[in-house]
């Protein structure tokens, strides 16, 4: 399966240049299909097919659709958001699982995730500053009451994490958009004096507490690892079994004004995009209207984050809440910072549905106006981990400790269906259904080159015909399956 998938990417040569990734793509005045050839890439249930190149298809001018033609409609002279990166998180749980694989299974590893033209072109990630779920115990980078931070250390990182961030680096192509997350400050910092179980920072250590980002920033800037920005806290109103602190909305305000924004700037880190909430889309508004109404707070935010926990049942995962704060906060980015399936069981690595929930998911997203999309960890071992307090968890990629084999799952491929196609730079365009069981989202990539991707969560076969400016190409959408239309 692997093989063929790879002799399939490599065949269509579909590789970003990095020059093009730099490039931020202007809406065309005027846009004609007449003479243009699609490529589809296919990936469907009950098939052999995963990011398969399937079908070429042409386009012919057509009049005035009909009610009875399903169709995809898709307008490049209309744009929208431009794309920072799509990509997952480098956790200690990750980094772990990828130092126990044999050599050559780490490389392909790298290479799926990473290479625009071998793999599915990953160009963003996340890391956790202190512990998290996802490590294998519970750590700081300072020693117990060292307020000013004299002690402070990345041995911890220095053994798994700092290594396996590079190695996904360069096989990024040398560059990799970057940014950090606290789960929790250092336990004596907090008024629980616990790292785990929710709790809130002392107001006695918010200066120090703001001074650790910097210090955890160039610490990491200075052992050649770029960062690109930060979150302020994840899951603020989370009182987890896991490393967890509570900030409320008034609280998260008045540290990022009063301490964190300005400490940034003071260490000369003022140009790292601070990004707030990192929480569900469930209470997104109301945290963007107390963050950003504030002009003294709203100065050093660059987006709200988010997650898709708790808000994911069937259609009730609320990107209406999105909207509202991307029409209320235009000039303000929405980032979706994590995102999972749970409570791992390794007979279900294969289930169909893991992959529906992540296209559902991006193709709402980015249509609510999301700029970058980030899965949690990027890889785990068979049984969902590790994790110190057994929250364990599907990732798109398990590595099998046990064989040294790695396993794909079908949301590997789901997400590919984006990262592979929608790069950096890239603008969202103008597209509607005519259908509600086919889902689409379109993208005008630095390129030049035009990215529709179509799902279908339904039993039935669909066809329909792609529709762009009075030129028609005539497709079908199979059972269960999501496509990247690419129209050169």
């Amino acid at each position: 399966m692997q093989k063929f998938f790879w002799a399939v990417v490599l065949a269509a040569g579909l590789g970003t240049s990095a020059s093009a990734q730099k490039t931020t793509t202007s809406a065309p005045k005027s846009y004609s299909a007449a003479g243009k050839q699609v490529q589809v890439y296919t990936t469907a249930a009950g098939s052999q097919l995963r990011l398969s190149a399937t079908d070429k298809l042409s386009f012919k001018e057509v009049g005035q659709p009909l009610e009875t033609q399903p169709t995809i409609f898709v307008d490049p002279t209309h744009t929208f958001q431009t794309m920072v990166g799509i990509g997952g998180a480098l956790t200690d749980a990750s980094a772990e699982t990828f130092a126990k694989l044999p050599k050559a299974q780490q490389q392909e590893f790298l290479q799926a995730y990473f290479s625009p033209s071998q793999g599915i072109g990953y160009t963003l990630g996340r890391t956790n500053i202190n512990s998290c779920d996802f490590s294998s115990d519970t750590y700081t980078y300072v020693q117990d009451g060292d307020k000013e931070l004299k002690t402070f250390s990345l041995k911890h990182d220095e053994k798994y994490k700092m290594p396996f961030i590079k190695q996904a680096t360069a096989a990024a192509g040398g560059k990799l958009t970057l940014y950090v997350s606290p789960w929790s400050p250092p336990a004596w910092m907090k008024d629980t004096k616990n790292m785990l179980q929710g709790g809130k920072l002392l107001p006695e250590f918010r200066q120090s507490w703001a001074d650790y980002y910097v210090k955890f920033i160039k610490a990491y800037e200075k052992a050649g690892i770029p960062i690109w920005g930060l979150t302020v806290q994840n899951e603020p109103m989370a009182k987890q079994k896991w490393e967890s602190c509570i900030f409320t909305a008034e609280e998260e305000r008045d540290f990022v004004k009063g301490y964190l924004g300005p400490t940034l700037k003071k260490g000369g880190l003022a140009d790292k995009k601070l990004i707030g909430w990192d929480h569900n889309r469930d209470l997104a508004f109301q945290r963007a209207a107390t963050l950003f109404d504030d002009p003294e707070a709203s100065k050093y935010f660059w987006g709200l984050g988010y997650h898709w926990y708790e808000t994911w049942t069937g259609s009730g995962m609320q990107f209406d809440n999105l909207r509202r704060v991307h029409e209320t906060y235009p000039d303000k980015h929405l980032m979706f910072t994590e995102g999972c399936v749970e409570n791992f069981k390794f007979d279900n690595v294969q289930d169909w549905k893991l992959g529906e929930r992540y296209g559902y998911s991006m193709i709402n997203d980015f249509n609510a106006g999301t700029v970058a999309w980030t899965d949690w960890n990027i890889l785990l071992d068979e049984t969902g981990g590790p994790n110190h307090v057994g929250n364990f968890c599907y990732a798109p990629i398990i590595g099998d400790t046990r064989s040294g084999k790695l396993i794909y799952t079908n949301a590997y491929y789901y997400i590919g269906h984006f990262s592979k196609f929608v790069r950096p730079g890239a603008r969202r365009i103008a597209t509607a259904s005519s259908r509600d069981v086919l889902q689409t989202t379109a993208f005008l990539n630095p390129d030049g080159k035009v990215a529709v991707v179509v799902m279908n969560q339904t039993d039935q076969e669909q066809p329909f015909q792609l529709w762009l400016k009075g030129q028609a190409a005539q497709a079908t959408s199979r059972p269960h399956s999501i496509m990247t239309m690419v129209v050169n």
